[in-house]
């Protein structure tokens, strides 16, 4: 079995493979991760609740743009596993080419997303839009190469950028308002943040298609923790919430292949 895990600055997205099924998945506060051992006994139990032992898993493949949680992470499996370590980092070889100006600053979890947008739809111009703590889009190609992005602050991030900032305006859901006019502060809140992020986020892929694209068709992927937010905004072709987990899978099996090669 294969363990994958995605380092975000807020939570851990971990998921279990056995062969090519993902069997499950689960979250993990990302600021609670302690030391190697309290961090390797949440993955043991989690592993016992759904009646996998430890020793079932032959493989862990990580993606993490948390550095100071990489020396933690990669402790606990060599204190309390014995599967092989993969780390996706830019610089391997995965079939992806990074066409930025300095590909060592593309994050591991937005490579993550690429390689599953990929595997998923492989000749087809791609947007990723991917709404966790950060908000993202990545755009590909259909030749593979990574071409850029964007990035804002995500929906979470603005909220307490609010909280913090003011001194009257406080902490709020984020969900879908019912109006476009808030008759309170709280409403108010909540439709500056949810229809700005949507507006900002139809303006940028409207310029990656005219700009990048050439009005050719593209599909749009959503992903991460808000994207279903936005199901029934005609923003996205598919959401697709385990994304990132099925490209690490796909990583490190082709780690494996080109190692052997």
């Amino acid at each position: 079995m294969l363990l994958c895990l995605d380092i975000g600055n807020t939570h851990i997205l971990g998921g279990v493979f056995n062969n090519e099924e993902l069997i499950f998945r689960f979250r993990y506060s990302t600021h609670l991760i302690g030391t190697a051992d309290q961090f390797g006994m949440f993955l043991i139990n989690i592993l016992q609740i759904h009646q996998i032992n430890k020793n079932e898993i032959k493989a862990v493949a990580v993606c993490s743009v948390v550095p100071g949680c990489d020396y933690t992470i990669q402790h606990t499996f060599l204190r309390y596993f014995n599967a092989t370590y993969f780390v996706l980092k830019s610089g391997v070889k995965t079939g992806l080419n990074i066409k930025t100006k300095n590909p060592a600053e593309v994050g591991a979890d937005r490579i993550a997303n690429a390689i599953g947008a990929i595997e998923s739809f492989p000749n087809h111009h791609l947007v990723i839009v991917d709404l966790g703590t950060a908000t993202t889009l990545c755009a590909i190609n259909k030749q593979h190469d990574y071409l850029g992005g964007a990035i804002l602050p995500g929906l979470r991030l603005g909220m307490e950028s609010l909280k913090t900032s003011t001194a009257k305006l406080t902490e709020v859901n984020i969900e879908e308002p019912i109006t476009y006019l808030g008759r309170t502060t709280r409403e108010s809140i909540q439709i500056g943040l949810y229809h700005g992020m949507l507006g900002a986020l139809k303006e940028i892929i409207q310029g990656i298609n005219k700009e990048i694209f050439h009005g050719a068709p593209m599909t749009i992927i959503g992903t991460g923790g808000f994207a279903q937010l936005y199901k029934d905004k005609r923003l996205f072709h598919h959401i697709l919430p385990d994304l990132v987990l099925n490209g690490l899978f796909k990583a490190y099996h082709l780690s494996i292949t080109k190692t052997i090669a």
